[in-house]
Parts: structure tokens; sequence; C-alpha cells
């Protein structure tokens, strides 16, 4: 039985879809202006856990990721949707590109970020400026319906008709301080109300014909329209960092459920924020990582993986050098020994040794991730293993049989982990060549060759061991 704790609710909740068998999941993706940091790709792995774990108990998962290429402005994080400047059109300032050119590359970037990280593609990712008529349909409903009003061709949602604003948040009108951090627009009858469309100035750049006016969408009102539009009008499950539940997702449940008239979302899960060696990530700090920064200093994307899944995601998670060091190490420990597994399931199967009970130790991996993901506590079921297997291989006492019964164990558990391992990466025919020539000097008895050999296909990215059962190579880490 599957418990996840719900930000709606406050409470682990069991886990029931709407449509048996069937998961709708929508998840808030990048803005693409800029590059992904690590804090964003940790927001985005939680996304990949819980589709990953739905799928290891049967569901048959729909992922929609958005692509937010227009209508964020830069202090949509402290106002409402109505103020600062859009964050694609600042980047196509600062880079002298076209706001299509920016979303493209970043967009691209994004995709490229999450196949290195080993995270599923999404079914569909919608452009929020391909959805502009959903968009538009959508605030002409809640002008029908009372829940929003124009104003000098400016649409915003009255936060003071939707009785239930702040249930995600706990930011109800009673407990905002009005006018504390926002600026009053002349055209609100409300501090808090949000924009749902945009009079565009007439030099702005990304603008289109409305009833109200040539404008263009205000952030909020994107996801409703995506996510109704490929996941019906409830979804069970939208994911997200916290930095998104206000106001960007307590005005996505105003805006839907006010439109649908029905419940928008089942279950909200949320990723916490990610600091670094303690404090909060930003520019200013230079503490703003991104994947390239990983791996420049020699770690790679599934240390950085590891790293994510060796904390639960409700926990403000540390990142240091350390921190992706052990990280490091740890995995090239399950590496060593699904290789060492791998040389015991080729020999000829031992007869007569004590059998190893894999249901044991696949029985805590699940319990620990039907507790609200818990990865470090399923990851630990993982190194439980690999102490009481690697005993039995140094005592000689492993059977093939039982090594091959582990590999389907780790396989199993690794649809869900999602680690890509150095082991199993594919050996290109010109290395495997270089490896039966280097045997082939070692048989000869040429070690200086045997070890120029060795040096040529370390150069090349590969280790080289030697083992009892002849040659291991494997990708270096």
């Amino acid at each position: 039985m599957l418990n996840l704790y719900n930000t709606l609710s406050k409470s682990k909740d069991e886990f029931k879809s709407i449509n048996p068998g069937k998961v709708g999941m929508y998840t808030c993706g990048p803005t693409v202006y800029g590059y992904l940091h690590i804090g964003n790709i940790r927001a985005y792995l939680l996304s990949d856990t819980v589709r990953r774990y739905l799928e290891y108990i049967g569901y048959e998962v729909r992922l929609i990721k958005n692509i937010t290429d227009v209508g964020h402005l830069t202090d949509d994080d402290v106002a409402q949707g109505d103020s600062g400047e859009d964050k694609m059109l600042k980047a196509a300032e600062r880079e002298k590109k076209t706001p299509e050119e920016i979303a493209r590359f970043y967009e691209e970037y994004f995709r490229q970020t999450e196949k290195e990280m080993n995270i599923i593609p999404a079914h569909f990712f919608p452009r929020a400026t391909a959805h502009i008529p959903q968009m538009i349909k959508i605030i002409e409903g809640l002008l029908e319906k009372g829940y929003a009003y124009e104003k000098n061709g400016n649409v915003f949602f009255d936060v003071t008709k939707f009785e239930d604003y702040g249930k995600l948040s706990g930011n109800t009108l009673e407990n905002l301080k009005i006018g504390a951090r926002i600026e009053e627009h002349p055209d609100k009858k409300n501090a808090w109300d949000f924009a749902l469309w945009i009079k565009a100035p007439e030099q702005h750049l990304m603008k289109w014909e409305s009833p109200w006016s040539i404008g263009y969408p205000g952030w909020h009102i994107e996801c409703s329209a995506m996510s109704t539009e490929y996941l019906g009008n409830t979804i069970d499950i939208h994911t997200g960092g916290e930095d998104n539940i206000f106001p960007h997702q307590e005005a996505e449940i105003a805006q839907t459920e006010c439109y649908t008239g029905q419940k928008f979302v089942n279950f909200w899960i949320h990723t916490r924020h990610l600091l670094v060696d303690g404090k909060k990530m930003s520019k200013s700090k230079g503490n703003l990582f991104t994947l390239e920064d990983i791996k420049e200093k020699g770690f790679s994307a599934m240390d950085l993986r590891l790293l994510f899944l060796s904390s639960h995601y409700r926990s403000q998670t540390n990142f240091s050098w350390d921190s992706l060091e052990q990280a490091h190490t740890n995995i090239q420990k399950i590496n060593d020994f699904i290789l060492n597994l791998e040389a015991v399931a080729s020999r000829t199967n031992i007869t007569n040794l004590e059998q190893i009970n894999t249901n044991v130790f696949l029985e805590k991996f699940e319990a620990a991730m039907n507790d609200d993901l818990n990865t470090p506590l399923a990851l630990a079921a993982v190194y439980e293993i690999i102490t009481e297997v690697n005993k039995k291989i140094d005592n000689e006492t492993l059977s093939s049989s039982d090594a091959k019964k582990i590999l389907m164990l780790w396989k199993k558990i690794n649809s869900v982990f999602g680690l890509i391992l150095s082991g199993q990466a594919e050996i290109p025919e010109e290395i495997k060549l270089l490896v039966k020539q280097r045997q082939e000097a070692r048989n000869g008895k040429d070690f200086k060759k045997s070890d120029d050999l060795r040096a040529l296909i370390e150069k090349h990215g590969f280790i080289l061991e030697d083992t009892k059962d002849g040659q291991k190579i494997r990708l270096a880490s």
C-alpha cells in the first residue's frame, strides 16, 4: 500500500488513482530562459521517482511536463503575475536572440540534461505559446462566472471570490499582509488578485490577439490550460518544488476549480529547497551549480542522481562536494558489486550452498518506498544486500544461480532508482579488440605490450581489471 505525503492535506495519505490502474500526472516544467541548476534537477528527479515507482507497482502513468516559453515575469515569485520583465524577453535581449531562439535552445538543453540524468521523458512537453487559445477559453469562462474581471485590456482573477484560496500554501487572505511585498496595480480590485491576461506594450515582442487586448497570458493560467487539455479536469498527482506552491500553484487551484467546478488535484507532492554548503543557492553567492559544473569537477550525472536519492525528497538536503564524493564512492561500490555478481553468475553452478532469500531484501525495499518514497531507506536495503553477498563472494560460497537471482533483483529495484552503472556501459568494438590483444600479450608473456595496451585502454576512459575469471572492463566513472 503506497502512502504519499500530500501537501494539500498536510498528511501521508493512501494513494488511490481516479481511474483504476491509471495515473494522470502533471509536473511544472522549466521556464526556458536559462540553464537548469541542480535544485531544478532535484525537483524533476522527484517527478521521475514518483513515476518510476508507480509503474513498478503496476500503474500505467501518463505524465505531462509543460514548457514555459511566455508569461513568466521576473517578479512572479513575490507578486501575482503582473509585474517585472518577461523572463524570455530579458534573456533574448541579453543574448541578442529572438524569444523563440532562446526558448528552443534552453528547451533542448533541458531535455539533454534530463537524458543525462536518466529521467524518463514525459509523454508530452506542451509549450505555453502553443496553447494560447485554451488559455483564452478558460479566461472567458472565469469572466462569465464572475471570478475574473477586465480593466483597460488586463484581466485579473478576483481572489476574494474563491473561499478556498490559500488551502495549499496556508496563505489565506487573512494570513497575507496585503501590500507588504506587492505594489498595487492600478487596474486591480485587490492587491493579491493575479493576472490572467496582460495588455502588451506596443514594443512587446510576444503578444497575441484576445477579446480584451493584444497581449499575453499570465504565468499561472498556462498550467491550468495544459493540465486540463491533456489530463482532464481532475488529475491524480501534481509535482513541483516547494517554491512553486505560492503563488503559482495556489493560483492554479483557484482558477481551475472555479472554471471546472471540480477538484483540481488529488495529490500535491513537493520537494524541499536544496541548500549548498548550508546556504540558499543564488548567483550572487556563486553557488548556483549546473550539471556541467558537476562534470567539470570530475563527477558524473549518476553521482548526482545517487546523491539526491540518498536523502528524502521532503528533507532540506544540503549539497556539498564532500557529499557528492561519498555518492561517487557508493555508486562505484554498487558497480563493483554488480560486476562481481556477473562474474559469479557466468561460472559453472556450485551446488550444496546455502540459498539467499532475496524476498527479504525486496520486502524492505518496497516497505521503504511505500512509506512516502523513502529512497534513503530503500538504498539501505541495497547496501545490506551488498554487505551480505560480498562476504559469500569472498568465501566462494555464492552459487551462480543465486548470483543470477540477485542480478534479477537489482534489475527490478533499479527500475526505480534509474542508475546507469559504468560497468553496464556498451564497450566499443575497438576497445574490445584492444582487450583481446592484451590477453594475447599476457598469454605470450609480453608484459610490456600488455602494460602499453592497458594504458591505451585507460586513455580511452575504461578501467581494466585482472580477475580469476579473466579480464573485466568497465567505463571509468
